[in-house]
């Protein structure tokens, strides 16, 4: 009798013993993913604050050339090549500006009253040369976002993908910046095939054109028809992108700044900030 009590003593003991073990291993587990959890909640902080430091540096950058008042904005000048020049502390910090007037603008296309034919017609050229059927952007009226255009029929995200590297959301009286666009938006301009916007690009003045007039008279240019209506040398539009990583942790921020025409101050227009590649849409 009495060893079949010390039996069941025994048994109770090893119960108790076994469920103070997975008692114990699950607040080791809930403890773990705690730290886990504020060891990424650490990391994304560090992300975002060398992010944010990025952008501003990016930024002095553009007030350095802005304070010069330079005639034209132009890929040979030094906000174009700038770099994050700091030690990270093991971080990957990479960093772009671009001047979003070397874009199409679709405002000059949105909202209420007559189209102005000459940027229709330059619309026109890039959907053709996607491979996009037509759209009417006049319905949509102006917008802030490319996102945006999604309210539009036959818009969907494959179109706005294969839209997003040549187009911008700009004030409607902001012109195309003839030194900063690509090959593939001059080719929108009449009479300008893609090779020879090819050429341009490649041959085009290291400190730019001075002036919409110097475009239209280069030898490569003069007689195919080319209209200097909408077009610039010089912008207030420009988007700052960083990428940086700490370990396998990634973030992207995007930043779209303008230089304000009275006051010739910088400010951030929008800021998006994410944890994967940019996506626009």
């Amino acid at each position: 009798m009495k060893g079949r009590q010390r039996g069941v003593a025994l048994l109770s003991v090893l119960l108790v013993m076994s469920l103070a073990l997975l008692l114990t291993a699950g607040m080791l587990r809930s403890h773990q993913l705690m730290v886990q959890g504020s060891a990424r909640q650490i990391h994304q902080l560090q992300l975002r604050q060398l992010a944010l430091s990025a952008e501003a540096w990016a930024m002095l950058a553009l007030r350095a050339a802005g304070d010069d008042e330079p005639l034209a904005v132009h890929r040979g000048q030094p906000w174009a090549h700038v770099t994050w020049p700091f030690d990270a502390q093991g971080a990957r910090v990479a960093l772009e500006i671009e001047d979003l007037s070397g874009r199409l603008n679709l405002n000059a296309l949105l909202g209420a009253g007559q189209v102005d034919q000459v940027p229709q017609q330059r619309w026109s050229r890039l959907l053709d040369s996607l491979g996009l059927k037509p759209l009417d952007l006049q319905a949509a009226g102006e917008r802030q976002a490319l996102s945006q255009l999604r309210v539009l029929p036959g818009v969907d995200g494959e179109t706005l993908r294969q839209l997003e590297p040549w187009v911008a959301l700009l004030p409607r009286d902001a012109g195309l910046n003839i030194n900063t666009a690509s090959p593939q938006v001059l080719s929108t301009l009449e009479g300008l095939s893609l090779p020879t916007a090819e050429a341009v690009v490649r041959l085009r003045p290291a400190d730019g054109y001075r002036s919409v007039q110097a475009f239209t008279l280069d030898p490569l240019i003069a007689g195919l028809g080319v209209t200097g209506h909408g077009l610039g040398v010089g912008s207030r539009w420009f988007r700052i992108t960083v990428d940086v990583s700490v370990g396998t942790s990634h973030l992207r921020l995007a930043s779209e700044v303008e230089r304000e025409r009275k006051s010739g101050r910088w400010r951030v227009v929008q800021r998006r900030l994410l944890p994967a590649p940019l996506s626009e849409i």
